[in-house]
């Protein structure tokens, strides 16, 4: 009983470092989110959840940031969200 444990033990250990291993963070910069808290755009109503890593889908519209090409920016549910323009996914929901 005892190397099962250690094996299923092993495995949930390994399994969560190779999962930490492809799971990138992304640091916004400042003036992206000033610039995004700034903006007066309306909130869009969404049924799906509004979480990092998550893709918007293209119902969703979002707008472009003037001084990048990197980030975009919508509201989604009364929360403002930076997303990554080519892939549509959540890159940050600013609180």
């Amino acid at each position: 009983m005892k190397p099962i444990a250690i094996t299923t033990a092993a495995f949930i250990v390994l399994t969560g470092t190779a999962y930490a291993q492809t799971t990138t963070v992304v640091t916004v910069p400042g003036e992206v989110r000033t610039y995004v808290t700034e903006q007066e755009v309306p909130s869009v109503v969404y049924d799906g959840d509004v979480v990092v890593g998550n893709e918007l889908p293209g119902s969703v519209e979002i707008h472009t940031i003037p001084t990048s090409k990197t980030y975009s920016y919508t509201v989604v549910n009364k929360q403002r969200v930076i997303v990554d323009p080519q892939t549509r996914r959540v890159i940050e929901v600013i609180k």
